[in-house]
């Protein structure tokens, strides 16, 4: 199904949840929805399935004007972050409710539900009540339930938000195999741009009830349009500071001076805000031109198997992201370096004006290692 929304709009109340938008999704693909919590996701995926209508613009399915047409009349299903199953139905029972509303013969029935129980391993778990599981599986069950409809429009809105650090990566993987097999149009909504980057796809950034940029995952990662898509779709956001360029060389906060880089050659002299994600941030040099950054550790923060240091340097705080679990104590003077060509140049208005060539820029993966992006 080909899904197309033509300069939809949404008001409650003389609030405006979503700015004028189009999009079209084509079969087959998956589609990100990243941004903030409040940032429009679940309204526009609302108004793709027939949830909501929208104030102003259509929706379209297959070239088919669905703007008014009640979800119940549309093939899609969705899935919701606090998963919703009937308690006193089995796991079969709840997957199949979907399969049996729409008067499949009993032996379709059975096939589908098996075949998709297999898929999320809960094959073992068909006679129990939803109950008697842990939270993961009652989630694997929704999952079973709208991937047995077998629906051409698959809705997932932050479907993993609520289970530990453990499952969500577990069902990630599992996920993005799914969606690899399967026809439907998939749109997921995800708060989270490392799972934007696991599921790959395209990914439409989303702020305040609008769309700021769409693309192939890795395109808009890479090249952010804007300082706030830069800073949406990074965790944590992306540091940025004000400086200057002078023939082709950063000048940053003032007193951090880089040698020229490469892709800051073609830009006039001048002010303007450089960006540089906290995984280009190290405190070790790793090339000759690496600038230096003296300061003092103002918060170290685990998260994982990462530790997230916030540096202070003359006004302005500095956020690195270290590998593994590091002990610093409040105000230990420490160095970071940063190397000019993994600096996102944006104009004074705050559009990109010049990206970092990836296969030149090192950065620390989640997994601890090191990666050349290209």
């Amino acid at each position: 199904m080909t899904v197309v929304l033509d300069q939809v709009t949404r008001t409650v109340g003389g609030a405006t949840h979503i700015h004028p938008t189009s999009l079209e999704l084509e079969p087959g693909s998956l589609n990100i929805l990243l941004g903030p919590t409040l940032s429009g996701k679940t309204t526009l995926m609302r108004l793709m399935c027939g949830l909501d209508r929208p104030s102003t613009g259509r929706v379209l399915a297959d070239g088919a004007d669905v703007t008014g047409v009640s979800v119940r009349r549309r093939d899609v299903a969705m899935v919701y972050q606090q998963f919703i199953n009937y308690p006193s139905f089995t796991v079969y029972d709840n997957i199949a409710s979907p399969l049996r509303r729409s008067g499949m013969p009993q032996a379709d029935i059975d096939r589908r539900v098996r075949q998709v129980a297999e898929m999320l391993r809960i094959g073992d778990l068909l006679e129990r009540l939803p109950a008697e599981l842990s939270g993961g599986q009652q989630q694997r069950i929704a999952l079973a339930r709208a991937l047995a409809k077998e629906a051409h429009l698959l809705l997932l809105d932050e479907p993993l938000v609520n289970l530990d650090y453990k499952l969500r990566e577990e069902l990630r993987q599992e996920l993005r195999y799914i969606f690899e097999v399967r026809e439907s149009c998939v749109v997921y909504a995800t708060t989270e741009p490392l799972e934007a980057l696991m599921l790959g796809g395209n990914t439409m950034v989303m702020d305040q009830g609008r769309v700021l940029q769409a693309g192939p995952t890795l395109e808009v990662f890479n090249n952010p349009a804007s300082e706030r898509v830069g800073s949406v779709f990074s965790d944590p956001p992306i540091n940025l500071l004000g400086g200057r360029v002078e023939n082709g060389a950063a000048l940053l906060g003032g007193d951090v001076r880089m040698n020229p880089a490469p892709h800051m050659a073609g830009l006039a002299d001048g002010e303007y805000r450089f960006g540089v994600r906290a995984n280009n941030l190290f405190m070790a040099r790793r090339n000759a031109d690496d600038a230096e950054i003296e300061g003092v550790v103002e918060l170290a923060e685990i998260s994982g198997s990462e530790t997230f240091v916030h540096v202070g340097h003359h006004g302005i705080s500095w956020v690195a992201q270290e590998d593994g679990v590091q002990r610093f104590g409040l105000n230990q003077p420490v160095r970071l370096y940063v190397n000019p060509r993994s600096l996102f140049v944006f104009d004074m208005s705050g559009a990109l004006a010049a990206a970092p060539a990836r296969a030149a820029v090192h950065e620390k993966t989640v997994n601890g290692g090191e990666t050349a992006h290209g």
